[in-house]
């Protein structure tokens, strides 16, 4: 699977931004897409993730209840709205596929395609 990531941008502290990931190639198989985001000076950290086929969704706590995933299969697209967005919340993020056997999927090193980072500033 070939991803695409965008909706990045500026944003005020308590706003809101929607991110999208761009899906192509074997988007019939069974895998998961996870949003992930890395600070400067960080490690990458995971985000939230969805089933691609049955659609369960998973999240960090850092963003349980200000952050939403879903799909679009019509439009091969993956989503992250995010609102009541915070300073801590700016970093690049990043989606990704990972097979939809991988049990793990809070954990970076189950995901073998990435797509391009897109960065989102929070400003306070």
């Amino acid at each position: 699977v070939q991803l695409q990531a965008s909706g990045g941008g500026l944003v005020q502290a308590g706003g809101s931004r929607r991110l999208s990931c761009a899906l192509s190639g074997r988007t019939d198989s069974s895998f998961f897409i996870g949003w992930f985001r890395q600070a400067p000076g960080s490690e990458r950290e995971f985000v939230a993730a969805i089933g691609w086929r049955g659609g369960t969704t998973y999240y960090a706590d850092s963003v349980k209840g200000r952050f939403t995933i879903s799909r679009d299969h019509a439009k091969n697209t993956v989503y992250l709205q995010m609102n009541s967005l915070k300073p801590e919340d700016t970093a690049d993020y990043y989606c990704a596929a990972a097979p939809g056997t991988r049990r793990y999927v809070r954990r970076p090193d189950e995901y073998g395609d990435w797509g391009q980072g897109t960065q989102v500033t929070v400003s306070s």
